[in-house]
C-alpha cells in the first residue's frame, strides 16, 4: 500500500474505485434491465420479437460468459497487463459494446443480429478485463492484517449498488420514453464516465497500485528469482476459496433469475399501476440495489454488535441460502393466494418482498466472499482467483 491521504479513515483510492465501479455497474445493470424485454418485444415496437425461451437462453449464455471471462482477464492482468491497464482496456471495450447495441440494424453492414451479437461480445470481453481487477485493487489498498478491509469492501459494495439502482431507472425510463436504443446509449454513457474517472485520477489517488502485474511484483518481493511453488498454507487457502465457491454457485443460480424470469414476470403478470402511472417493468431491477443501500449499513452494524459471536463465513453463506429460499416461497404464496392463468396480475408488493429476501441473502454472501478471496488469495494469483470466484 502506498502512503495516501485518508477520507473517513480509508485511503482516498477506495473512493476512486468506488466511483469507477459505480458507473460501470450503472452501465451493466442499465443494459441488463432492458435486455430480455428488448429481445421479447414485438418488432413493431423496435424489439427483436424473440420467444420467451430464446430470450432467456441468450440471457443465460450472456450472463454465463460475463462471469467466465474474468478468469481470463484476471490471468492477463496478473501476468502481462497489470490491473490498471486491464480496467481501462476493459472499460473502453464495454463502452464500445453498449454503443454498438444502440446502432441501427444495418449500421455496420452486418445485419441486425450480427451487429447485436458483436455488441454483446465486446461487453463480455471488456467485462472479463474489468471485473476481477477492480475488486482486487480494493484489497491492495490495505496491508495484510488491516482490519479496515471488510469495511472497505462494504463501502465499495455500496458503490456497486448505487450504480445498480440508478442504471435500470434511467435506462428503463429512456427506453420506455424514446425507444430501446436510448436505453443502450444511457448504458454507454455510464461506461464512458467510469473510464474517464480512472484516466483522470488513478495516478494521483492510487499511486503505483495495479501498475505492475502482480506475478512480477510477487517475484520481485521473493528472495529467489525462480518461480516458487505454492506453500501448504497457500494451497489450503485456495481450497477454502474453491469450497466456498460451491455454495456461492447455488445462491447465484437462484438470484440471477432476476434479470430474466423475474423481469418477464414483472412485465407480463404483475399489476404495475401506481396512482395512474404504469411502473416500467425494468424499474423492479433497481429494488435489489436500493435495498442494499438501505440495509448494508444495518447488516454491518449487526455483525459489529455480535462481536465475538459473529457468525463465520460458512454460517453467513448458509443464512444467505435460507433468504434465497424465502424469496421463492414468497412467489409461491403469491400464486396460491392470487391464482394462476393467462391473465394473472399479482400485486407489486409480492415482487418487492421477493427482492427484499434475496437482497438480505446477498448481503450475507457477496461482500463476505469478496473480502474472503482478497484475504486468502496468494499475491501472484490475486486477480485470477478473484476471476475464479466470479466464475
Amino acid at each position: 500500500m502506498t502512503n495516501q491521504h485518508q477520507y473517513f479513515g480509508h485511503p482516498r483510492g477506495l473512493f476512486l474505485l468506488f466511483g469507477t465501479e459505480l458507473w460501470e455497474r450503472f452501465s451493466y445493470y442499465a443494459m441488463r434491465a432492458i435486455l430480455v424485454l428488448y429481445l421479447t418485444d414485438t418488432t413493431m415496437n423496435g424489439g427483436l420479437g424473440w420467444s420467451t425461451k430464446d430470450a432467456l437462453d441468450l440471457y443465460g449464455i450472456y450472463t454465463g460468459l460475463v462471469y467466465i471471462t474474468p478468469l481470463i482477464g484476471g490471468y492477463l492482468a496478473d501476468n502481462y497487463l497489470g490491473q490498471r491497464r486491464s480496467i481501462l482496456l476493459g472499460g473502453a471495450l464495454m463502452a464500445i459494446g453498449q454503443f454498438t447495441l444502440a446502432l441501427p440494424a444495418d449500421a455496420l453492414g452486418l445485419g441486425s443480429l450480427h451487429t447485436f451479437y458483436l455488441g454483446l461480445a465486446l461487453l463480455i470481453a471488456g467485462n472479463g478485463l474489468f471485473k476481477p481487477n477492480i475488486s482486487t485493487m480494493v484489497g491492495d489498498l490495505y496491508n495484510e492484517g488491516d482490519n479496515r478491509r471488510d469495511g472497505a469492501f462494504t463501502i465499495f459494495y455500496m458503490g456497486i449498488n448505487l450504480g445498480g439502482a440508478l442504471g435500470p431507472l434511467v435506462a428503463g425510463y429512456a427506453a420506455a420514453a424514446m425507444g430501446w436504443q436510448w436505453g443502450f446509449i444511457v448504458a454507454g454513457v455510464g461506461m464512458v464516465l467510469s473510464v474517464l474517472l480512472q484516466l483522470a485520477l488513478s495516478n494521483k489517488y492510487l499511486g503505483n497500485i495495479g501498475v505492475v502485474p502482480s506475478a512480477k511484483l510477487s517475484q520481485a518481493q521473493s528472495e529467489s528469482n525462480t518461480k516458487e511453488p505454492l506453500t501448504k498454507v497457500e494451497t489450503d487457502r485456495i481450497k477454502v476459496i474453491f469450497t466456498m465457491s460451491v455454495f456461492s454457485i447455488i445462491f447465484w443460480m437462484g438470484f440471477e433469475q432476476a434479470g430474466g424470469l423475474m423481469n418477464l414476470f414483472a412485465n407480463d403478470y404483475t399489476d404495475r399501476m401506481l396512482l395512474g402511472f404504469e411502473v416500467p417493468a425494468s424499474w423492479f431491477q433497481s429494488l435489489n440495489s436500493i435495498f442494499i443501500i438501505v440495509f448494508a449499513p444495518l447488516v454491518a452494524i449487526i455483525w459489529l454488535k455480535l462481536d465475538k459471536r459473529e457468525p463465520n463465513s460458512p454460517v453467513k453463506f448458509a443464512i444467505a441460502l435460507i433468504f434465497l429460499a424465502l424469496g421463492f416461497i414468497t412467489m409461491i404464496l403469491a400464486l396460491m393466494t392470487q391464482g394462476q392463468g393467462e391473465h394473472l396480475q399479482i400485486s407489486m408488493m409480492w415482487l418487492v418482498l421477493f427482492y427484499l429476501f434475496h437482497t438480505l441473502g446477498e448481503l450475507c454472501l457477496s461482500p463476505i466472499g469478496l473480502s474472503m478471496v482478497s484475504k486468502l488469495a496468494p499475491l501472484r494469483l490475486a486477480s485470477m482467483l478473484m476471476g475464479i470466484w466470479f466464475l
